[in-house]
């Protein structure tokens, strides 16, 4: 039985669809004013895990994954580099599909973008003020609030007395209260705007998620998921709206990845440890960075180093390893993987011990391409079908060992060059040749392997 993790209520608890067989699931996706970073690829690649898994096990997932397309950074930075936002937007969208699809990340089911669902905006909006849960300001603004419902901070357990003595209210705010949160924002000369109620404006951030998760699936919906830093204040204003309005549940189950550390230090610009994802896959193999990521808990933080990445590498290659020149050949199999495959997966998505089961596999497969049984295209198959699952092993497994040519390494070409002047070494038994070519490529991480069939090579990371 499929068990998760839910944020809300602190425990790990069996799933229930509120329809049986389907699965609606929301997550946050992203503000696009700039290119991804490593973070965002944490978040992307666990739901993407979590989603393929779900599909194998036959579940019917609707997957929507929004972005942000209209924000005070947004309209920052276009107006930073003398274009409109919508230029900006479009161009760091199209960005964040490639990096995706890099990443084998597969593209959510529904992938709405605030802009087009304003008018949903300003109907939520209307109804909470008809409620009593908003009023519309002197300045222009819409207001939610925070005191008037009951439950706030009951995501994060957080003591609305003790928000309040932290709060601060700046002075140009025409707030009821220092925790009431902006719905919709007036609109300043010259920005992005809609026409509403209250006058020219856009909406605020919280409230996009309420009324598009609404439009794509509904007053109450499965699973809500998202990064490490949005269940506050962002996810709890969410559930403030949306049950405000809707008078019902929200979300009945919370799922929230882990952060990405940088040396164990946050990940911040401030510090010069930020790194796009586009800045990471110029250095790494695009698989090497999945499984980096996959690798881990999606709960757990992650800790990305130079040492973590060449340690992925070096695991993945286990696996390609014993991929190469083994014919997958789907068979009967030892179904005990399967079973403690799936098992691990659904146990909350464990997929540190789903990997393990598959390290196993790997020892059964090396252990029958050695004696030559034919089970080994079946075990093949096998890993290749788990892997998959996980978005990974489905390179050629060549050229993954092999490896892309990065600057300052030994080409393709040149390697093969070198190994085939060392087989004429050896054919003409001149083995100190032979040891000198074999260890001047092994210090530049070019490791031989020799069999009968020949010389084969990879980098070493």
């Amino acid at each position: 039985m499929l068990q998760i993790y839910n944020t809300l209520t602190k425990e790990k608890a069996p799933f229930t669809p509120l329809e049986e067989g389907k699965i609606k699931m929301y997550v946050c996706g992203v503000t696009v004013y700039d290119l991804c970073h490593i973070g965002h690829a944490r978040v992307m690649v666990a739901f993407d895990v979590i989603t393929r898994f779900l599909r194998s096990q036959g579940w019917d997932v609707d997957y929507v994954r929004n972005i942000t397309d209209v924000d005070d950074k947004i309209i920052k930075r276009a107006a930073e580099n003398g274009e409109e936002p919508h230029q900006l937007t479009e161009r760091i969208i199209a960005a964040m599909h490639e990096d995706e699809a890099a990443l084998s990340v597969l593209r959510p089911d529904q992938e709405p973008r605030a802009t087009a669902f304003i008018g949903d905006i300003i109907s939520l909006v209307e109804t909470l003020i008809e409620k009593g849960f908003a009023y519309p300001a002197s300045n222009g603004d819409v207001y939610y609030r925070v005191e008037k419902f009951a439950e706030y901070g009951k995501l994060t357990n957080k003591n609305v007395d003790e928000l309040r003595s932290g709060a601060r209210v700046e002075v140009d705010e025409a707030k009821e209260s220092p925790l009431d949160f902006v719905l919709w924002k007036s609109a300043k000369e010259g920005e992005v705007s809609w026409d509403s109620p209250w006058g020219a404006g856009r909406p605020g951030w919280h409230i996009e998620c309420s009324a598009m998760s609404k439009c794509c699936l509904g007053d109450t919906f499965d699973i809500h998921g998202g990064g490490p830093d949005l269940p506050f204040p962002h996810h709890e204003n969410e559930i403030a709206q949306s049950e405000a309005a809707n008078g019902c549940t929200y979300v009945n189950t919370w799922m929230h990845a882990g952060p990405v550390r940088v040396n164990s230090e946050k990940m911040s610009k401030s510090l010069g440890n930020f790194f796009t994802i586009r800045d990471v896959l110029d250095k790494y193999n695009a698989e090497v960075v999945r499984f980096f990521l996959a690798r881990v808990h999606y709960r757990t933080y992650i800790d990305y180093s130079e040492d973590s990445l060449k340690e992925a590498r070096v695991m993945l290659e286990r696996f390609y390893q014993a991929l190469r020149g083994v014919d997958a050949v789907v068979g009967e199999v030892d179904n005990d993987f399967d079973q403690r495959f799936v098992d691990a997966m659904n146990d909350d998505f464990n997929t540190p011990k789903a990997v393990s089961v598959l390290f196993e596999l790997v020892n059964e497969l090396n252990k029958a391409s050695r004696e030559g049984s034919e089970s080994a295209g079946h075990l093949a198959a096998q890993l290749k079908r788990l892997g998959g699952i996980l978005g990974l092993f489905q390179q050629d497994a060549d050229a993954f060992l092999k490896g892309e040519d990065k600057e300052g390494e030994l080409s393709s070409a040149d390697i093969e060059l070198l190994i085939s002047q060392r087989a004429e070494a050896k054919k003409m038994r001149d083995f100190a040749e032979s040891d000198r070519i074999r260890d001047e490529l092994a210090e530049q991480g070019i490791i031989l392997k020799d069999s009968r069939e020949g010389t084969t090579w990879f980098r070493e990371s």
